[in-house]
């Protein structure tokens, strides 16, 4: 099983790698396969309104379109469709926009299933050319919270490097009240003990 994602997976996020001692850069954390998917979506999501950094509604909202049967269990069955007004609200992006949007994956889904078929190679068909984009400031921070509270780590002959999966980046986000979408995510009746349990006293190592 594949637990990481390629070399991108190790990309730093808002601050800078640290140094080993032959003076290379070292990713300041690894994503999960999973995870990996939902921030090349959340990067897809962004260019398509012309911003110039993913900010963290356009995770939210990858986590949602390409792991939401994983993400769904914190809330209850008859709050999934508010959920994903709310995601959709905060992405500023229209029902007939968004649900396009939830197709293209699934048919890139379906494609990844073909031997031969790789899902980053399908998705970079579909995203525009250019650098990838900065993170905001703000998803800067939560992703450096979550290497706090990272349920995993990659052990390497010098250190270790924690492994950032969907939960532990979720939790970080919701733990920040001081931001307006983090409490609106959370009144959307998000099982915050729910999420904290599964991150911080996790039954099993991350997977893909």
């Amino acid at each position: 099983m594949k637990l990481f994602g390629g070399k991108d997976s190790a990309r730093p996020f808002g601050r800078r790698d640290a140094q080993d001692s032959g003076g290379e850069l070292q990713p300041s954390h690894r994503l999960t396969l999973e995870l990996k998917r939902a921030e090349t979506f959340a990067e897809m999501l962004a260019r398509s309104r012309a911003s110039q950094t993913v900010e963290i509604a356009d995770l939210l909202a990858g986590m949602y379109i390409c792991n939401w049967d994983r993400v769904s269990r914190y809330w209850d069955e008859h709050r999934h469709e508010e959920v994903e007004d709310f995601l959709r609200r905060i992405c500023q992006i229209s029902p007939q926009r968004w649900h396009s949007w939830i197709e293209h994956y699934d048919r890139l889904r379906r494609e990844e299933e073909n031997p031969g078929w790789h899902f980053f190679g399908l998705l970079k068909k579909h995203t525009s050319p250019g650098k990838p984009l900065q993170h905001s400031a703000a998803l800067a921070s939560a992703l450096k919270q979550a290497e706090q509270i990272a349920p995993a780590y990659d052990r390497t002959a010098n250190r270790s490097i924690p492994v950032l999966t969907t939960e532990c980046v979720l939790l970080a986000i919701v733990r920040n009240l001081s931001s307006e979408i983090s409490r609106k995510f959370i009144a959307t009746g998000l099982d915050v003990a729910k999420l904290e349990e599964d991150v911080l006293r996790p039954r099993r190592p991350p997977r893909a």
